[in-house]
C-alpha cells in the first residue's frame, strides 16, 4: 500500500522512513479511494527533468525546504486503496483467489493492521497474493523490502521465499513493525528476516559498500515515499542480479496519474495525493525509457511496476 522512510512513506514505505501523514476525508477517484491517510514525509525533490538516457546517471534531488512540505493532521482509518473500480468485482477476486490461499498468520495480521489509523499503507492483498505467485515463480531466495509498516507483504514474501532464503528488510523505525512481529513469530519465518532501523538511502549506501550484495538480490519491493524512488533506483540496480525483479508500489497513485493539474484542482483531491503525484508521473517516465531494465505497470492494488534488470 503505501508508504515509510524506508518503507511506505519516507525512506521506504511511505509509513515510516520518516514522513508525516494526514487526515481527513477520502475520496473516490475512479474507483480508488484518495485518502487523507497516505503517509507523507516529503525529504527530496523530484529532478524537473528525470533524463530519458538510462546510460545517464540520476543526480541525488534537493532536499525540500521545511515550508513547502505539506502539512498532515490525523490518519483516515481506510484500507481502501484500488484502481479497480466495481466493489463487487475487487471482493470476487478476494474471495475466490485470495483469501482462500490466504496462510493463517497473514490473515490475523491483516485483520490486526485493519484497526491501526494508518491501515491505509498496508499492501492490499490481491498484490500480496501475487507477488507470492512471481517470487515463486522466480524461485526467489535472496530479496529487499525498503517499507515495511507492519510487515504484511513482508511476511508474504517470507512465506514464499525458502527456508534458508533471506530478506533486508528497511524502515525508518521499527514501531509499526512490532505490531506484526507476532504473527511474523508464529507463522516461523523470522530467522529469514534482517530488519535494518532508519533511512533506506543511507541502509542502500552501506549495502553498497560491501561488495556481497552487488548483483546479489532476486527480488526488491519498494513501498516508500514517492519522492525517493528515483533516488533508490540506481542504487538497487547495483544490487539486483541481471535477471531479477524490483517492484515499485504505488505508480498509479490513486489514479492521480492520469490527471492535469487542473483536473486535480477541480476534483479538490487531498494534498498528500497532489504533493506525490509529479514525482510518481516523473519516475513512471524514467522506468518506461530505461534500456537498463524491461519493465511493466501492472493495475494491481494501487498499481506496481515490475521492472526485469537486463544489463
Amino acid at each position: 500500500m503505501a508508504t515509510i522512510e524506508n518503507g511506505r512513506h519516507n525512506d521506504g514505505k511511505e509509513s515510516h522512513s520518516g514522513e508525516e501523514h494526514t487526515h481527513g476525508r477520502e475520496t473516490h477517484l475512479n474507483g480508488s479511494v484518495v485518502s487523507e491517510s497516505e503517509s507523507a514525509m516529503a525529504t527530496t525533490t523530484a529532478p524537473k527533468d528525470a533524463s530519458s538516457e538510462s546510460d545517464v546517471e540520476v543526480k541525488e534531488v534537493a532536499t525540500v525546504k521545511e515550508e513547502t512540505k505539506p502539512k498532515h493532521s490525523q490518519p483516515v482509518n481506510t484500507t481502501e486503496k484500488r484502481i479497480l473500480s466495481s466493489v463487487g468485482l475487487m471482493e470476487y477476486i478476494l474471495e475466490s483467489s485470495v483469501y482462500p490461499r490466504e496462510h493463517e498468520q497473514l490473515k490475523e495480521l491483516r485483520l490486526e493492521t485493519v484497526k491501526d489509523p494508518w491501515n491505509v499503507m498496508m499492501s492490499t492483498p490481491d498484490e500480496a497474493r501475487f507477488l507470492q505467485v512471481l517470487l515463486k515463480l522466480m524461485n526467489a531466495k535472496n530479496t529487499m523490502e525498503i517499507g515495511v509498516y507492519t510487515g504484511y507483504s513482508l511476511l508474504a514474501t517470507a512465506l514464499s521465499i525458502p527456508d534458508d532464503g533471506k530478506i533486508i528488510a528497511m524502515d525508518i523505525n521499527r514501531d509499526f513493525l512490532n505490531l506484526g512481529w507476532p504473527s511474523i513469530e508464529k507463522a516461523g519465518v523470522a530467522h529469514k528476516i534482517d530488519f535494518r532501523e532508519g533511512p533506506a538511502i543511507n541502509t542502500l549506501d552501506v549495502l553498497l559498500g560491501e561488495e556481497k550484495y552487488h548483483n546479489h538480490f532476486d527480488f526488491i519491493f519498494v513501498d516508500a515515499d514517492k519522492n525517493n524512488y528515483i533516488n533508490y533506483h540506481p542504487r538497487l540496480l547495483q544490487l539486483v542480479r541481471v535477471g531479477g525483479l524490483i517492484a515499485y508500489d504505488n505508480t498509479l497513485w490513486h489514479g492521480s496519474v492520469a490527471l492535469s493539474q487542473v483536473q486535480m484542482d477541480e476534483m479538490h483531491l487531498h494534498e498528500i495525493v497532489r504533493y506525490y503525484q509529479p514525482f510518481v508521473v516523473e519516475m513512471n517516465k524514467f522506468l518506461a525509457a530505461d534500456s537498463r531494465i524491461d519493465s511493466s505497470l501492472v493495475s494491481i492494488g494501487d498499481g506496481v511496476t515490475l521492472c526485469r534488470r537486463v544489463v
